[in-house]
């Protein structure tokens, strides 16, 4: 199931559920989602995305008018704890292994508001090293253990346009906003022509389907005096049932 979405910044972006057929250890989720910057001797192409466009603000102390900070603090939760392996947590989200650079960890220092920052594992987005290094883009990944993911998602699909408040009048005259400004849907160029073209803006796989529930023994059975005794004997199958055969 995906959502592409623009947000006023031009080119679109797409939030992506993905079902895995069998689940996943911490162990696993290592091989898959990373939390930390890699060494640079190792894998330098994958150090220069993750330095580049993997790494969180830094905001808080360090940059205060950061557009994730709200009431004196990150709405995305940075920095993140120090942890020498992943772990469940109780959201549904695991707490991913950021190590500390005396157990391991690697750090780097960025220019911050014209300061030089020294920037560790508590700073990084979880990131897929297959995907950007392939991609060479932010690609945040998540592993999602919780039913509120798929409310996340339907969320994106059903939320609408984006809107902008907009007004058109005589700079000259009066300013009376309640008359010159208006709430109207905002679409940038790129989003024009991704409808022109017919690109999906949403997709769900496989499709949702509303199954015919009924109470035991009280599944209705339609039949006439010819057929009766067969459909005594053989039920027709209704989607609840062929849902259940499938399982």
């Amino acid at each position: 199931m995906y959502s592409i979405e623009w947000q006023k910044r031009g080119l679109p972006h797409a939030h992506i559920l993905v079902w895995l057929i069998n689940k996943i250890t911490p162990d696993q989720i290592v091989q898959i989602i990373s939390a930390e910057i890699p060494d640079n001797h190792i894998d330098p192409n994958l150090f220069n995305v993750v330095t580049k466009i993997m790494i969180h603000g830094p905001c808080g102390a360090f940059n205060n008018i950061s557009p994730c900070m709200s009431d004196g603090k990150c709405t995305k939760r940075y920095p993140r704890k120090l942890v020498s392996d992943t772990i469940t947590g109780n959201d549904g989200y695991p707490l991913h292994r950021r190590r500390s650079v005396e157990d391991g960890g690697t750090s780097v220092v960025l220019k911050v508001r014209n300061i030089d920052i020294e920037v560790d594992n508590r700073w990084i987005v979880p990131y897929s090293p297959l995907l950007s290094k392939t991609f060479k883009a932010h690609i945040n990944v998540e592993y999602c253990n919780s039913v509120k993911s798929i409310k996340y998602i339907c969320q994106y699909v059903n939320k609408g346009s984006d809107t902008a408040v907009f007004g058109v009048g005589n700079v000259a005259a009066p300013l009376d906003e309640i008359n010159q400004y208006q709430l109207g849907r905002y679409i940038s160029s790129n989003e024009v022509v991704w409808h022109i073209l017919s690109f999906p803006i949403h997709k769900r796989h496989p499709t949702v389907v509303h199954l015919a529930i009924d109470l035991e023994n009280g599944q209705r059975v339609y039949f006439t005096a010819d057929n009766v005794r067969v459909r005594a004997l053989v039920p027709p199958a209704k989607s609840l049932t062929a849902f259940y055969s499938l399982c």
